[in-house]
């Protein structure tokens, strides 16, 4: 771990870390793999998870750390869904999706009161997290994030966006530079991913809704 820890060079007066590199690294290519829908984007993202972890861990960083255990959790029972989800579609593809109004609602609450529950915690027991609320916001929004995308919902773009947005000045502001240099290109490639979902959702259901005119 100390090795993992230590510094692999510097870039712009920050120290970039082995952990914080490597772990992103796949991380943005689990992410190319998600918008391609990609079974590997899973193991991808267990294999990222594991190796932050391994950076968090150390740093007073409770909410980023502990995100790393929920999303291999997350990503194991994403990548059961999907692997489901393909055996049962008739083209062995996968099932792309707006979620439902209440799915919504749900996620939206989910995220809200999460956030005050875990920053509550971190608050309470300030040596869990330095940063208690942006850590307690990355820790639910990823959550979140990944129940969408193991869905299938095209909703699972944003709630990545808002992780983005709260980890970068998160990542810079406690030494963890090549995770906030990521982060800031996550946006882009979750623009990107976003577009292709969006495009691919209303391909799916215009000519289910065609057919549905078909007297």
């Amino acid at each position: 771990m100390n090795t993992l820890n230590s510094e692999a060079f510097a870039l712009f007066g920050q120290h970039i870390k082995w952990a914080d590199m490597i772990g992103n690294v796949i991380g943005l290519l689990a992410l190319v793999l998600g918008r391609r829908r990609s079974l590997w984007s899973w193991p991808a993202q267990i294999l990222s998870s594991l190796v932050l972890f391994a950076a968090f861990a150390p740093a007073h960083l409770t909410g980023s750390a502990g995100k790393q255990v929920v999303v291999m959790v997350v990503a194991a029972w994403g990548w059961a869904q999907w692997i489901r989800g393909r055996k049962q579609a008739p083209d062995g593809s996968l099932d792309i999706r707006f979620a439902t109004r209440r799915e919504r609602i749900v996620m939206l609450a989910g995220t809200v009161l999460g956030t005050i529950a875990v920053a509550t915690l971190f608050t309470t027991f300030p040596t869990l997290s330095w940063d208690p609320w942006p850590d307690a916001c990355l820790f639910v929004g990823t959550v979140v994030a990944m129940y969408a995308q193991a869905r299938g919902m095209v909703e699972f773009w944003f709630a990545w966006l808002l992780v983005n947005l709260v980890g970068i000045p998160l990542n810079f502001t406690n030494g963890f530079a090549f995770s906030g240099l990521v982060y800031a290109l996550y946006s882009a490639l979750v623009l990107w991913g976003l577009r292709d979902w969006w495009l691919r959702s209303r391909a799916v259901r215009t000519p289910a809704l065609q057919g549905a005119a078909t007297p």
